[in-house]
Order: structure tokens, then C-alpha cells, then sequence
């Protein structure tokens, strides 16, 4: 047991697109007892692997003389869904002052995935001793919250009877809203736009985080100041007023809250001065931005399912030259990003169950074609257990079947598809399909595969696409909307993009985790634009 304290490199641990912050809170149960005349007084290290190490990360406090204890250190961890993040939790038994893990007794580790602990939201596991044995009757607990105030505030203004400040016309109002910085100085956070020629101007509704207008705080003071625009930058102070979010609050659709614009010059220098003007708050709402996180959390499962080509293009796979050859390793491109998407998504799915199909190929005993087959040739229960089942399932049925074609696509979408439109009638955020397609070549069915995705795109569901080969991938990449949205044939367009294509050779000379982060870097965003676009909050979420 070899533990050493490992400085960490520099810069943050993972890539630079972090999706959010974690805080991981630890309590233990049933530690084993080191100390001969007290109890243990353990602490917990958390260690990351980095490039096949372990690098500690942080260390909570020592709680003394306690076998149960409820850590008050949290660890915090950037989060990246696109990356297998390995964690280990080691338990130690405080002996000295030492920083060196070696000199106190190790009372039991237990080590997962980021993943496999968000999609939980919270887990229990016995604690093993370095010979894979259980640390006594010792029981770990990790429980998952999501460090961030998602909450976005929505405000509709206008303004009556503002001071005219154009000599020639009336004013061109807009406002700033400001909060105090660290500095003790007020600092920017929205400007509204300008209302040209108009004392009585009605602003376009803004939403801005809560974040930003006052820093989650909403007794805190906010200061809103209204000019009159001047192109040469010089623009005209009419008036301004202090506020906090807890008073726009009041504000309701039927009973709008009214707030004085004062300029202070003018309320000095004229008695009767009253006001520059009325600043009226029309409705003001707290709403949440839910996060991918927040839907994960939340209880979002992500039911995977592979897709595989067996169509003639690919040779024949006893020959080396083929794409389903297996090499001596016991690889290939195909079961490359098999193994890259798979070990990723297979943490957010609580029974690791995947169907996997495959298309082209003549089947036994009567030699049809197929478009869509279970490669365990049982179409009653298509699913393999985790990824290895999917990897054993493919070697198995290489030299059952025989490759043909064409190359279609759109069955396979519909099979997914079906199963996605059943999880709509839940009308909760508590599925969502991904369909990973790998292939060889060019789609046969191209106006079928263009109508499914556009019917798919109003479903929880995504389609990842990986070229393997040297194959021609434009229709892919036509696919993939990135660029412009996608039509079907009959000119429907898609709701949103669902497709992510990658070319497997842009990855052949780089780490194998650089293609997960090719592929997965948009199902984030598409998970959270689905529930949102269908007004889904995250199950068990708590209102704003």
C-alpha cells in the first residue's frame, strides 16, 4: 500500500470545458478499530487518476475517536461528462502529525467513476483493504450535489414621464443595472437597449443569471441608473434608484411596482424637485436554468444503444484488411468506439442493459437480409450486460453471419425512436436514447435516414455516427447539423441538432479518450435543450 502525497500538475485536472462544479460529501460506517485504548480517528483522502496515477486531491479533516463519521470537509471536483474521471476514496487511521499517508494505519479505499456517483446522486460501498478483501464490516457513503445557483431572473421594464433631454425631441432612454463589487465599487452587470424619441419607454423583457445581478443574494442592494443615448458616448444621466431583488419581486403581472428615477444635482439645487421620472417594474420571475447536471441528479437515466454495419464494403472479416478484423490485440476501429462511447455512458444507466443491433447482413437459416437484428440473435431480449457484453455479443456473431447490404440506416433510428416516443407518455425528465451508429460508408437509404432523424428530433433521443475506414462521409456530415439545420425530404425541418458524426481516422494516432470527447461534447447540451424545450424540469427538482 504505497500511498504518497503527489503534487498536482498545473492547471485543472481534466479538460478545459468543464460542464460544472461537484461537492461530494463523505461519512463512513463501521470503520475497522486501529487504535488499542480508543477508537479510530479516521480522515479520507480522495485521489484522481491522471495519465494512469493517482494524484491526491484533497484531505477532509480527522474526526477523533469516531468509527461512524460524518465528514464537515466537502471535496469539490470539476465535472466533465465527456471523460472517464476515476476516483478513490482512501480511509485512514490518524497516528501522527505527519502529512505522509504511509505513517498512519489504512483503514479501507473504495474507488469508482464521477459518473457512476452523479448518476446516483448518492451511493453506499464497502471499504476494501489492499488485498481486494473487506476492510471489516467498513461501509463508505458519497453523496453528489451540484455546486452552482442556477437560478436566471427575468425583468420587464418601462418608464413614464422620464426628463427630456434632447433639445430638439424628447429623450432616447436605457437602462444599466449595477451591484456592488469586492472593490466597494459599483460594477456593470446589463445594459437594457435604447428606446429611441420617447419619455414613456417600454424595454424588451431581459433575463440575466442571479447570479450576475446580485450574486444569489436577494436582500442585496442593486443599483438601476437611466440615461438618455448620445452616439458620441457621452450619454445624459436622467436618473437612478437603489433597489434589491427581494423589493422587484413585489412586482406582479396586475400590480406593477413603481420606483422613483431621482438625480441627485437636481433634487439639491430645486425644492419642489420630485422625481426625473417613474421607472415601472411590470413583472419580475425567478426561474431555474436547469443544468445536464441537474437532469442527471435529478434521476435521468441514459438508455444507450449500439448500431453496428455489417454490410459487404467492410471485407471479409477473417482478413486482415477488413474493418471487422480482429487483431491480435483483440481489436478494431468498430470495437474502438464501442469501448470510447460505451465506458462513458454506461455510468448513467442503473441496470447496464444495452441493446445492440446490427444491419446489412444475411442471417441465418434462411440468408434475408436485415436492417435490424439483435447480434446475440435473440429479438425478444436484445440486450447485453455492460459494455463487455456488447464487445463478447460482436466477436460472437461474426462468423454467423454473412455481410451484404445496403447500407440503411432509417430502421434502426425507427427501432430507437419507438422506444423514445413510449418514454414521452412518462411527460417526466426521466429517459433520453442515445443511438450509437458505427459504419463504413455511404447511406443507401439517405432520404428515409433524413425523414427519421427529423421525426427523432422532436424525441429524447441523439444519434452519434462513427465513420470508420477511408470511406467518403459527406452524406454524414450533411447529417450532422452543425452547419445548417436539416430538412427531410419533404422539406420538414429538424426541431434541433440530434446528429454527431466523427470520422474514426481523425483519432487513430491520439488517445483513446479523444474520441469519447469528440463524440460526446454536444449530448450534454442536447439532453437539456429537450426537457426545456418540452418544459421538463429534473425529477425531484426544487423550485426556484
Amino acid at each position: 500500500m504505497a500511498y504518497t502525497v503527489t503534487p498536482m500538475p498545473a492547471g485543472p485536472v481534466g479538460s478545459q470545458y468543464c460542464v460544472c462544479r461537484v461537492e461530494l460529501s463523505i461519512c463512513g460506517q463501521n470503520l475497522l478499530d486501529r487504535d488499542v485504548t480508543s477508537k479510530s480517528d479516521p480522515f479520507c483522502v480522495l485521489f484522481m487518476e491522471v495519465n494512469g496515477k493517482w494524484v491526491e486531491l484533497d484531505r477532509t479533516e480527522t474526526a477523533v475517536n469516531n468509527l461512524n463519521p460524518a465528514f464537515a470537509k466537502k471535496f469539490i471536483v470539476d465535472y466533465h461528462f465527456e471523460e472517464v474521471q476515476k476516483l478513490k476514496f482512501a480511509l485512514f487511521d490518524q497516528d501522527k502529525s505527519s502529512t505522509q499517508l504511509y505513517e498512519h494505519d489504512f483503514l479501507g479505499e473504495f474507488s469508482c467513476t464521477l459518473g457512476t456517483i452523479v448518476s446516483s446522486k448518492k451511493i453506499t460501498r464497502t471499504l476494501l483493504l489492499g488485498n481486494g478483501k473487506p476492510a471489516g464490516k467498513g461501509m463508505i457513503t458519497i453523496a453528489a450535489q451540484e455546486l452552482s445557483d442556477n437560478r436566471v431572473i427575468t425583468l420587464s421594464m418601462a418608464g413614464r414621464k422620464l426628463d427630456k433631454k434632447d433639445l430638439f425631441g424628447k429623450s432616447d432612454p436605457f437602462l444599466e443595472f449595477y451591484k456592488p463589487g469586492d472593490d466597494g465599487k459599483w460594477m456593470l452587470v446589463h445594459r437594457t437597449e435604447v428606446i429611441k424619441y420617447t419619455l414613456d419607454p417600454v424595454w424588451k423583457p431581459f433575463t440575466v443569471p442571479l447570479v450576475s445581478l446580485c450574486d444569489g443574494d436577494m436582500e442585496k442592494l442593486i443599483k438601476v441608473v437611466c440615461y438618455d443615448y448620445d452616439s458620441d458616448g457621452g450619454h445624459d444621466f436622467i436618473g437612478e434608484f437603489q433597489t434589491s431583488v427581494a423589493r422587484l419581486c413585489e412586482a406582479q403581472d396586475a400590480s406593477p411596482l413603481e420606483l422613483e428615477c431621482i438625480n441627485p444635482k437636481k433634487q439639491k439645487k430645486k425644492k419642489n424637485y420630485k422625481n426625473s421620472g417613474i421607472i415601472i417594474v411590470k413583472s419580475c420571475k425567478i426561474t431555474r436554468d436547469f443544468s445536464f447536471l441537474d437532469y442527471i441528479l435529478g434521476g435521468c437515466q441514459l438508455m444507450f444503444t449500439v448500431g453496428i454495419d455489417f454490410t459487404a464494403s467492410n471485407g471479409n472479416p477473417q482478413e486482415p484488411s477488413s474493418l471487422h478484423y480482429i487483431n491480435p490485440l483483440g481489436t478494431n476501429e468498430y470495437l474502438s468506439a464501442i469501448w470510447a462511447v460505451g465506458q462513458i455512458i454506461q455510468d448513467y444507466d442503473s441496470d447496464k442493459m444495452f441493446p445492440a443491433l446490427g444491419f446489412g447482413a444475411q442471417l441465418p437459416p434462411d440468408w434475408k437480409v436485415s436492417h435490424e437484428f439483435a447480434i446475440n440473435f435473440n429479438p425478444r431480449n436484445p440486450f447485453c450486460s455492460g459494455v463487455e457484453g456488447i464487445v463478447q455479443a460482436y466477436s460472437a456473431c461474426l462468423p454467423h453471419i454473412r455481410f451484404y447490404g445496403p447500407t440503411n440506416f432509417s430502421p434502426i433510428i425507427n427501432h430507437v425512436a419507438r422506444f423514445a416516443a413510449q418514454a414521452t407518455q412518462q411527460e417526466t425528465a426521466s429517459q433520453y436514447f442515445i443511438l450509437l451508429i458505427i459504419t463504413d460508408g455511404v447511406i443507401s437509404d439517405m432520404d428515409e435516414t433524413r425523414h427519421a432523424v427529423v421525426q427523432a428530433s422532436k424525441l429524447p433521443m441523439s444519434i452519434i455516427i462513427v465513420g470508420v475506414g477511408n470511406a467518403d462521409f459527406a452524406a454524414m456530415e450533411f447529417l450532422d447539423g452543425d452547419s445548417r439545420v436539416l430538412h427531410s425530404h419533404t422539406g420538414e425541418e429538424a426541431v434541433r441538432d440530434i446528429v454527431q458524426f466523427v470520422p474514426f481516422r481523425n483519432f487513430r494516432n491520439v488517445p483513446k479518450e479523444t474520441l469519447a470527447k469528440a463524440v460526446l461534447a454536444e449530448l450534454p447540451q442536447q439532453v437539456v435543450q429537450y426537457f426545456k424545450h418540452q418544459n421538463l424540469p429534473p425529477i425531484n427538482s426544487e423550485p426556484a
